[in-house]
């Protein structure tokens, strides 16, 4: 092999690799979707090294990993090589210049005409609210919703009574994805990595009966709604943020996720 052979092997990218393995295997793209759960439009932006296009490079580096694991490739070796290029490195793409042009007085509205155009939407939504409660004989609904308040279960039906501990244990649990959610799955008394992917709205991931200490990390945790026995408990947090190490059995999601008590009635006038 002469030298410019050699370092045309040499630098032959990641995506590249990931995509040669991938033919020589015989696999699309969509069986490598279907396997890792990992949308195609990031499979291709991680062939064509496109890593502007993906959510974040947390996400590139584990999409990266969990992509070469599914094809016999060295993922914690991939994982990395991309943490070293682009793990903490904000986007490369320097943003086109941008030039304005200076506003010419005449053509500017006055502030007065803005004003009056800002009461008039004001006046529109008012009156389209106030015609649909008139129309369907239901008032119109108040969108200042508490934040403790208990949500629905799927199918607008009432929230279940929560769930007592002592009768979780030994329930299935399943977490429902409600949006686009990444999370990552271990068995903390050394079983290893049970899931490590993404989620998309109405995906559902059951926890194995054999897992001893099954735990969970990710970001979104408000998009991912946990059940034990067939009954919903609601979302495993309120808000987004991020959470590590927690506990999937049954009888500590049934022990942390507890529904908002229903405000009392208001007393009938005599």
């Amino acid at each position: 092999m002469s030298e410019l052979e050699d370092s045309e092997v040499e630098f032959v990218s990641t995506g590249e690799r990931l995509k040669r393995a991938r033919e020589a295997k015989g696999l699309s793209l969509d069986d490598v979707a279907r396997q890792t759960r990992i949308p195609i439009r990031h499979l291709q932006n991680i062939e064509m090294e496109d890593w502007d296009a993906m959510p974040a490079p947390t996400y590139a580096v584990g999409f990266a990993r969990n992509y070469a694991n599914a094809i016999g490739l060295d993922g914690a070796a991939i994982g990395v090589e991309l943490r070293e290029r682009i793990g903490g490195a904000v986007r490369t793409r320097a943003p086109a210049p941008e030039y304005y042009e200076q506003a010419d007085p005449s053509r500017v509205p006055p502030r007065s005409l803005a004003l009056a155009a800002l009461i008039f939407a004001g006046l529109l939504i008012a009156g389209y609210f106030f015609w649909f409660s008139s129309w369907t004989g239901d008032s119109v609904p108040d969108l200042d919703v508490p934040a403790n308040a208990a949500q629905p279960a799927p199918g607008g039906q009432a929230a279940p009574a929560p769930v007592e501990p002592q009768a979780a244990a030994g329930q299935p649990v399943t977490l429902t994805a409600t949006g686009e959610v990444w999370l990552r799955v271990t068995d903390a008394e050394g079983g290893g990595e049970l899931f490590a992917g993404l989620l998309g709205a109405g995906e559902v991931f059951a926890v194995p009966p054999a897992a001893r200490r099954p735990v969970i990390r990710t970001g979104r945790p408000q998009m991912l709604r946990a059940s034990i026995g067939g009954r919903d408990l609601g979302p495993l947090e309120p808000e987004e943020r991020m959470i590590a190490n927690v506990s999937l059995l049954p009888q500590d999601l049934a022990a942390s996720i507890r529904p908002a008590p229903a405000p009392a009635p208001a007393p009938v006038p005599q």
